[in-house]
C-alpha cells in the first residue's frame, strides 16, 4: 500500500457517501455489526493486526485519526479475524485505554462526524467494567443529539444498546455470551439469559430503520 496505513483502516471502514442519508447510514450499521465486511477485513488486514498486537503500531495514538484507526483495528478486526475464539477480545483492554486517554486528551471531541466518535468510544461498551459502561452511555447518548437529524433514529439505537450492555454489566459483572471462547463457567442465572437468545450484540433494528434493508 502507498498511502498511510491508517489511512487505508479509514477508507475501508467509512467508505464514501456511506453516511449520505438515513438508508445507506442503516445499511452500512448492518454491514459493520453484521459481519458483512467479514471477508475483506479478514484478506487485507490480518497482517496488520498482529502488527498492532504487537505495539508496531503504537505510534499511531499520537494524532486523533490515527488513534481511532488503531481503535478499530483492535477492537473491531480482532472480533472478526479471531471469532469465536478467546483472541478475539484479547486487545480489549488496549483498545479501551486508548479510547480514555484520548478522550482525556481531546481527540475524541476533535473527530468530525459521530459515525467516528461511535468507533472511537466503542471499546467502553465491550468493558466489563461498570464505570466504562456508564461513561458510553452517557457519549452516546450525547451523540444523538449531536448528530443531524436523518441520522438520530441510528444513534439512538446506538446508544439503546450501549444502555443494555450496561445493564448486563449491572446485573452479571461480565458479558456472559464471552464465557465459553473464555472457558469461564456461566452461573445458573447466566446460562438462563442466554437461553434466552435475546443477546445485545444480535438483537435486531426496530422496524423504522430495518425497513430499510429489505
Amino acid at each position: 500500500m502507498q498511502t498511510k496505513l491508517f489511512e487505508d483502516v479509514l477508507q475501508f471502514w467509512f467508505p464514501y457517501g456511506f453516511d449520505r442519508d438515513q438508508a445507506t447510514l442503516v445499511k452500512q450499521w448492518e454491514r459493520w455489526f453484521r459481519g458483512g465486511m467479514d471477508t475483506e477485513i479478514i484478506e487485507h488486514f490480518a497482517l496488520l493486526l498482529e502488527r498492532a498486537t504487537r505495539g508496531e503500531l503504537d505510534h499511531w495514538s499520537r494524532e486523533p485519526r490515527s488513534r481511532l484507526a488503531l481503535i478499530i483495528v483492535l477492537d473491531q478486526f480482532s472480533r472478526t479475524i479471531h471469532q469465536g475464539t478467546a483472541q478475539a477480545f484479547a486487545q480489549d483492554e488496549k483498545a479501551c485505554a486508548l479510547a480514555i486517554a484520548g478522550i482525556g486528551m481531546g481527540h475524541y471531541a476533535s473527530l468530525k462526524t459521530v459515525c467516528e466518535k461511535t468507533f472511537f468510544i466503542l471499546p467502553l461498551g465491550h468493558s466489563e467494567y461498570l464505570r466504562n459502561l456508564d461513561l458510553v452511555v452517557t457519549l452516546a447518548d450525547e451523540l444523538v443529539q449531536e448528530a443531524p437529524q436523518e441520522h438520530r433514529p441510528m444513534l439512538a439505537f446506538s446508544a439503546s444498546q450501549a444502555r443494555r450492555h450496561r445493564d448486563v454489566i449491572a446485573q452479571f459483572g461480565r458479558h456472559p455470551h464471552r464465557n465459553e471462547a473464555l472457558g469461564r463457567q456461566s452461573t445458573s442465572g447466566e446460562l438462563e439469559y442466554l437461553a434466552t437468545g435475546e443477546l445485545v450484540h444480535t438483537r435486531s433494528m426496530p422496524p423504522h430503520l430495518s425497513q430499510f434493508l429489505a
